[in-house]
């Protein structure tokens, strides 16, 4: 898919990366105030951008030795002014209880002041900065996740990557923490790259790594398209301010989304990386030369032409290279029943759920009615039904009843607060945006839910999701 990519899509490399937009747009100076994290988020506050609160910085080892560590919250981040590829960040979650100087890192794992010393003291030699140079260190409040990505991250704040030239947004991708990359939201170590559709804030297709293209989050069935990014015309606007206020004419902005305080600038990239092409499977080079000296008088008509240019069509393009259909949070579909019954209802298409259910009334309108009514004479008082332990049960009265009830495929338990529900399992064939889908379906009471079907990610794996439409 990439090589179809690559040939068809005008994909930039690293060379007309560095040669047509880095060095002619990126001038010296607008590179050093990029390079330089404390310099950079100063301005970007003074012009209106907000980005998180520095707590503190350390230049020195005198000025480490006189460091007064009780000015420090709970919680907090460390980070090299210089730093590269998110190297030499250590994120703390809050103190040991009973103890002074011990805080508690994202793994659980403790870390002391001499450690976090040590770890400056590394910082201030230039271990992680950018050719190996003295830098200075300094701690920033540390971010919240937002209820939106707490499904999708591991043990870190997922961002947003906004590409911005001519003033305009070209292209964006959110990037996910993993367990591979260790909580970091970085492709280079593992971390998952979503593209993005500019003119909905919705994701599409997603990439692991450098290129492993991937459908959901790894050990889970989470479909990683159709997430509709929070504040997306707001960060969108704050990318363009952020062009305009560092004087970078090819940039890669970096905005986190906080629980509290929304989105917050993370850092100026000067030299940001390629894989968002891949995330987004189409092509920068082709982006930006459609841009290319249009004349753009404010940060609003700069997001508008970006989310013109590049939203409308992305759809199409979509359904031609990844072989599947966009749909919409709900779709008509029609239901094939028993003695050539056909109904045609609206199906709310749920990728927080794994299975497809339909509601028992629209299931005796199918010729199922008797698989409820003999389901309900079955005594399940008997069973000892607990979390982990009920499929061997289920099984047994499978067996049992099938020959009673021949359309019965199944029998599902689902657990909650208020106890176990006992649901059967029936094969139901249904036709979705033309495609035709065999599979089993749970019958349960949706009578006071808005939809008498809800169709689960188990039988999306063709589709992909825009929940905006």
């Amino acid at each position: 898919m990439f090589e179809t990519l690559k040939a068809g899509r005008k994909i930039l490399g690293m060379n007309s990366r560095n040669l047509t937009y880095i060095r002619p747009y990126n001038l010296k100076k607008a590179k050093r105030l990029a390079d330089d994290k404390i310099r950079s988020k100063k301005l970007l506050k003074k012009a209106g951008v907000p980005v998180p609160r520095l707590i503190a910085q350390i230049s020195s080892r005198r000025t480490l030795e006189n460091f007064d560590w009780s000015i420090l919250p709970p919680s907090f981040v460390i980070k090299p002014n210089r730093g590269l590829g998110g190297e030499g960040i250590v994120v703390v979650y809050g103190k040991r209880k009973g103890a002074t100087d011990v805080w508690i890192k994202g793994n659980g794992k403790t870390i002391t002041k001499d450690d976090l010393e040590t770890h400056i003291g590394h910082i201030l030699d230039g271990e992680y900065s950018l050719s190996n140079t003295p830098d200075i260190a300094f701690f920033e409040e540390r971010l919240k996740l937002s209820k939106t990505f707490r499904p999708y991250a591991y043990k870190g704040i997922p961002d947003i990557r906004i590409i911005i030239y001519n003033n305009i947004p070209v292209m964006a991708m959110l990037r996910l923490p993993t367990k591979e990359s260790k909580g970091k939201a970085n492709l280079q170590q593992g971390g998952i790259g979503v593209g993005i559709d500019m003119a909905r804030g919705v994701t599409t297709t997603a990439v692991q790594g450098k290129s492993k293209l991937i459908e959901y989050v790894p050990d889970t069935r989470l479909l990683l398209s159709g997430i509709k990014i929070p504040y997306w015309d707001e960060m969108l606007s704050l990318a363009v301010k952020a062009q305009k206020a560092s004087g970078l004419g090819f940039l890669g902005a970096d905005i986190a989304i906080d629980r509290d305080n929304g989105p917050v600038f993370l850092e100026l990239n000067a030299r940001p990386g390629l894989s968002i092409q891949v995330a987004n499977m189409s092509g920068l080079k082709e982006r930006l030369q459609r841009v290319e000296g249009l004349k753009i008088k404010s940060i609003l008509r700069g997001v508008a032409v970006g989310k013109n240019l590049f939203g409308g069509e992305i759809e199409e393009e979509l359904e031609g290279m990844s072989g599947k259909r966009i749909i919409g949070s709900t779709e008509e579909v029609r239901l094939f029943g028993k003695n050539d019954i056909k109904i045609n209802t609206k199906a709310k298409i749920d990728t927080g759920a794994y299975s497809t259910s339909i509601d028992k009334d629209l299931a005796r309108a199918l010729g199922f009615g008797y698989v409820i009514d003999e389901f309900k004479r079955i005594d399940f008082s008997e069973y000892k039904l607990e979390r982990g332990k009920s499929n061997k049960i289920t099984d047994a009265l499978l067996k049992k009843y099938k020959n009673i009830l021949p359309d019965l495929t199944g029998i599902n338990v689902i657990f909650s607060s208020n106890g176990a529900s006992i649901r059967p399992v029936i094969k139901l064939k249904f036709t979705l945006d033309n495609k035709t889908i065999l599979t089993n379906v749970n019958i349960t009471d949706r009578s006071d839910l808005k939809y008498d079907m809800i169709i689960g990610k188990k039988n999306l794996y063709k589709f992909l999701v825009d929940v905006s439409k």
